[in-house]
């Protein structure tokens, strides 16, 4: 005998009633309908630079196939904390995310934090992976010998830019200071772009940049390439040869791009975006356009991201105390 379509859905409402509230709107649940409106990431420097280049092209990609508006919102200023923190306030639903790079794991180094670099917040995944070069303004000499013998007969004469006090770009020059055995001074800028600009502009001789940030300055003859970290040449500036080939072997930065979301962000939603950014970093245009910009695809799990960004910590340990730096430098 068949049940009547008003029994049938009264017998359902009474099974869905007499379920826990929380079963409702589980995690699991929550996942299968994610994403259903606007995701906002977070980028912690100026607009322009390479964060915020990778970040575009991936919101690109991930809005076409999800079907969801993917928005940038910049957040710059404190060495990344500012925008960091921001994070931590937004809900852990999954709609709030955050681009980082090596600076995620640098900043616990140098100061007091407003938040635990660790516990809050959800690795998804690395997003790419690049090494750093040195760029100068065209009026500086040819070859890194001769920036070298510079700076040496002129201790303090020339200056570095770099995006922010304390980030990667910060550690390649002092590193390079050390290795070099010369002494060059900092410039902070908050981004990659304003950095780059004050290069160009000659304000600043120097700058320890990803690739992405300059290539297109250097083939237009803005900027020259002088060396880049690393044991291989860069395919698209294939003239510029690495330190070790330039006669400075001891200066070694590399520096990877990762995702990260608020601590508390379901499980599934969590495994969701870093499939997604997993597939994108796997599509060949997306590949290509990273190449082009000195950049190599670098998906990870989320266990394995927050495993390098503890271990990055205690590498740059070192490395803060050798050089002796401050965020305030």
């Amino acid at each position: 005998m068949k049940v009547p379509v008003i029994a049938r859905r009264a017998a359902l409402a009474l099974a869905c009633a007499s379920l826990p509230f929380s079963a409702l709107f589980s995690p699991l649940a929550q996942a299968q309908a994610y994403p259903s409106k606007l995701i906002r990431v977070i980028v912690p420097y100026a607009p322009g630079g390479s964060s915020d280049n990778v970040a575009r092209l991936l919101n690109q990609k991930m809005q076409e196939n999800w079907g969801q508006t993917v928005l940038i919102d910049h957040k710059p200023g404190g060495n990344t904390i500012i925008g960091t923190e921001a994070l931590t306030k937004a809900a852990p639903d999954g709609y709030t995310l955050l681009i980082v790079l090596n600076t995620h794991s640098i900043n616990p180094l140098l100061t007091t934090l407003p938040y635990d670099p660790i516990k809050d917040f959800a690795p998804i995944t690395t997003v790419g992976v690049s090494e750093y070069m040195l760029a100068v303004n065209p009026a500086m000499p040819g070859t890194l010998k001769e920036i070298i013998a510079q700076a040496k007969a002129k201790p303090g004469a020339l200056n570095y830019s770099t995006s922010g006090a304390g980030g990667l770009g910060h550690l390649a020059g002092e590193l390079f200071n050390t290795v070099a055995g010369v002494k060059t001074l900092h410039i902070p800028f908050k981004g990659g772009a304003p950095s780059v600009q004050a290069l160009v502009a000659g304000q600043v001789q120097l700058a320890f940049v990803p690739p992405i940030n300059v290539i297109q300055l250097i083939k237009g003859g803005k900027l020259r390439a002088v060396a880049i970290s690393g044991k291989s040449r860069l395919a698209s500036l294939p003239d510029m040869p690495t330190f070790e080939e330039a006669g400075l072997p001891g200066l070694k930065v590399t520096n990877w791009y990762g995702m990260l979301a608020p601590a508390g962000t379901p499980r599934d939603i969590v495994m969701k975006l870093n499939g997604e950014y997993n597939r994108i970093q796997g599509l060949a245009d997306v590949k290509e356009k990273l190449q082009a910009q000195g950049i190599d695809p670098f998906p990870q799990t989320p266990e394995q991201f927050g495993a390098m960004i503890k271990s990055d910590m205690d590498t740059f340990a070192k490395v803060v105390k050798s050089a002796n730096i401050k965020l305030e430098n």
